[in-house]
């Protein structure tokens, strides 16, 4: 959990999760987002956006894959759940 909550604790970090998490729900096949389509919502640059992709990959936050030039994540929607379950 230590790890999971050092990566939420970074805002920008925060608000990708969050967007991706959101995308995943309407993204473009079920349950994943590119991140080049809610890239451009945030203020952030290419290579920090890719280095919190990382983070949020190693806390098991979410799955990527890269498909083409494309980065495709997947919210780990389990492991969000059980998340939320600490504050109820």
């Amino acid at each position: 959990m230590a790890k999971i909550f050092k990566a939420l604790s970074n805002q920008n970090r925060l608000e990708l999760y969050l967007k991706i998490v959101n995308g995943s729900d309407v993204g473009y096949k079920k349950d994943e987002c590119l991140i080049s389509e809610i890239v451009h919502s945030l203020n952030i640059g290419a290579p920090t956006i890719s280095h919190h992709v990382k983070e949020l990959a190693n806390a098991g936050l979410i799955t990527t894959e890269k498909k083409g030039q494309f980065l495709v994540c997947k919210a780990n929607k389990e492991l969000a759940e059980e998340v939320l379950e600490l504050f109820k």
